[in-house]
């Protein structure tokens, strides 16, 4: 009896099969869409709120112009005061900003993918 080995049950388990390469991207995916759609619904609602109060648009035409300078497009109404401009001016930029961030979020696990197929490590410092 002292010749013997205890066997665990680790050892007589069948190995596990090989994961496939995209296993997790329908959910890192999905979790990168819904950060995007979050920060798109903030930075739209900043805008639809700024337009309305600063500006003095209706929520309509609020939503139209926060719209139109989140992607892009440009302004629609001519605004008349100096506070909606300046809110203007700060929500164009603002808008950029959210475009890159929201661009980066998007191709993050792409990369991040091509990084693991490619088995690239960080080096050590």
């Amino acid at each position: 009896m002292l010749g013997r080995r205890t066997v665990t049950p680790e050892q007589t388990a069948s190995p596990k099969p090989p994961r496939p390469l995209l296993h997790r991207v329908p959910v890192t995916f999905s979790r990168a869409f819904a950060a995007t759609g979050i920060l798109l619904a903030l930075a739209l609602i900043i805008g639809i709120i700024g337009y309305h109060f600063l500006a003095g648009l209706s929520w309509v035409d609020s939503f139209l112009e926060a719209s139109m300078i989140l992607t892009g497009m440009g302004p629609v109404s001519a605004l008349t005061s100096t506070g909606a401009k300046i809110f203007a001016s700060m929500y164009a930029l603002f808008s950029g900003t959210v475009f890159l961030i929201t661009t980066g979020i998007i191709v993050s696990p792409v990369i991040h993918r091509v990084l693991h197929r490619f088995h690239v490590e960080r080096g050590k410092d």
